[in-house]
């Protein structure tokens, strides 16, 4: 069987890439500290030597829209584009093209619908800013096929908390019962909190401080009790106006155990809190 070897969970900057590459006299006073910290994070990806990277992400209405919006897809295609023109314009993030797993994605969208997740599904998915981000961070050579899953973490209603969380475990079953000798990390993106376009866009600061320094405390100790009886999407949302994106966190922390993270680490940028983690496997899913 496949052996899970790594769950990582990050927030997924799109200015990172922009931000530590340009003239050193034009970078921002936090570039290098950022930079080192990615680079720090991306051994702790390097050490599991993964064979394969099941990927967790969520489409910022780029290919996913109003008209038809999942709540939780996989991609099942043998390449996948990425980088759409907007993210090229405004990030200065290049193209892509990443290599798909069929096997694994069929197997995986199977055990998946075996265990009451009806997951929509995609031959022709294209890849945007929340899997691209953590290929540039922790994988930027972009050499291991990848099995993309995307979750609706922007159009109400949402999933629970607790589904997020129980979709995590369901895929930790997924990754632990694909008959391969492969070696599996999971990586998932999202937010802690967050404000896109309202009035505490721009603090020093991201928006609910006290949210963060919770929320990163939570996943490090694998509080999944604390983290579900204190996050709502009426909660998230009062922390700033997108920081649904934690939802990613919590599915991430279903994959990993829940357990203590093996690597934690942060940095309070300009309007966000940046925040990784990584854990190791201690135990199969149960």
């Amino acid at each position: 069987m496949a052996k899970l070897v790594a769950t990582l969970a990050s927030t997924h900057h799109p200015f990172y890439l922009k931000a530590t590459t340009m003239p050193p006299e034009q970078q921002m006073p936090e570039a290098p500290t950022w930079k080192k910290k990615i680079e720090a994070y991306r051994e702790t990806l390097a050490k599991a030597e993964p064979d394969i990277l099941v990927m967790v992400g969520s489409d910022h209405f780029h290919q996913i829209f109003l008209d038809n919006c999942p709540q939780f897809l996989i991609g099942k295609a043998a390449r996948y584009d990425a980088t759409f023109y907007n993210e090229e314009r405004e990030f200065g993030i290049p193209k892509y093209v990443l290599e798909g797993d069929e096997d694994m994605s069929r197997f995986m969208h199977r055990h998946l619908m075996d265990q009451d997740f009806d997951f929509a599904f995609s031959n022709e998915l294209k890849i945007d800013h929340s899997i691209i981000c953590p290929i540039i961070t922790v994988r930027p050579q972009n050499d291991l096929p990848v099995v993309p899953i995307y979750t609706n973490i922007f159009a109400p209603p949402l999933p629970s908390p607790r589904r997020f969380y129980n979709l995590g475990r369901a895929i930790r079953k997924a990754i632990d019962a694909y008959p391969s000798d492969k070696r599996v990390a999971a990586i998932g993106t999202g937010h802690l909190s967050l404000e896109l376009g309202g009035p505490r866009q721009f603090m020093e600061t991201g928006p609910d401080p006290v949210f963060d320094r919770q929320a990163i405390e939570w996943l490090r100790n694998g509080d999944i009790e604390a983290i579900l009886d204190n996050v709502t999407h009426e909660s998230m949302v009062k922390s700033g106006n997108a920081t649904q994106g934690f939802l990613n966190f919590i599915l991430m922390l279903g994959v990993a155990g829940p357990e203590n993270a093996d690597y934690v680490d942060n940095l309070d940028l300009f309007h966000t809190m940046e925040a990784y983690f990584t854990w190791y496997p201690k135990e199969q899913a149960a």
